[in-house]
């Protein structure tokens, strides 16, 4: 038998036309300045913060409110370093080993990247986000999920904000395949590694490659 949630009040404020156009301009100049960074500082963040993003993140829609994910965050130097390692070993075969096709090698060209990832050991915070597959019930009997992509893709853009709207810096990466994940930081077989965030400041000298948004015309339609 299906437990109804059981519905309460919407406590909702509805906002002056002014204050939602200001609201809007302030997030969206915000987020423009965001940047995918690849050169972190080892200075130190705190756990508090890796904790508000997640909480932030954990409160994405998703489907049938599963919200199918786990976020581990890692901190210890030594797991930080097998990562590293093994996430070089697979982006080396990627790269260099002849597993990415050349038309994907050359569009990531312009952007520098290379099978070196040296900023997995260097930030003091990698989460990586589990997709869970299922769960189980109290009877120890699967619990399938919903729309499992779709909801940590949410929760993985709304933790990215966070991080951003906090002042620290975050790169997406997705080294492929990802299962030494599972394997290194003891994950269950329900869960796949999703995407990981190296999450830190930048370095005072860090760069990032010069890029163009498309504009609201090329990524919108309005009927």
């Amino acid at each position: 038998m299906v437990t109804p949630y059981s519905p309460v009040p919407y406590q909702f404020e509805r906002l002056t036309e002014a204050e939602m156009t200001k609201r809007s301009s302030t997030f969206e100049a915000l987020l423009d300045q965001r940047r995918s960074v690849r050169f972190f500082s080892d200075d130190p963040v705190s756990k508090a913060l890796i904790e508000a993003a997640i909480r932030t993140a954990s409160s994405a829609p998703s489907g049938a409110h599963r919200q199918p994910w786990t976020f581990v965050a890692v901190s210890d130097l030594a797991l930080k370093r097998q990562i590293r390692v093994a996430a070089e070993k697979e982006e080396y075969r990627s790269y260099v080993g002849g597993r990415m096709p050349e038309e994907w090698r050359e569009a990531l060209a312009p952007i520098g990247t290379d099978w070196r990832k040296p900023y997995l050991e260097t930030a003091p915070w990698i989460v990586v986000l589990f997709a869970q597959q299922y769960s189980f019930q109290s009877d120890g009997a699967k619990r399938k999920h919903y729309y499992v992509n779709e909801s940590c893709g949410i929760a993985a853009g709304m933790f990215i904000s966070a991080i951003h709207n906090m002042g620290l810096a975050t790169l997406t990466h997705t080294p492929s395949p990802m299962a030494f994940l599972s394997e290194i930081l003891g994950r269950p077989k329900n869960e796949k590694p999703f995407i990981l965030f190296p999450i830190g400041h930048p370095t005072p000298d860090c760069v990032v490659p010069t890029l163009n948004r498309k504009t609201l015309e090329e990524v919108s339609v309005f009927l």
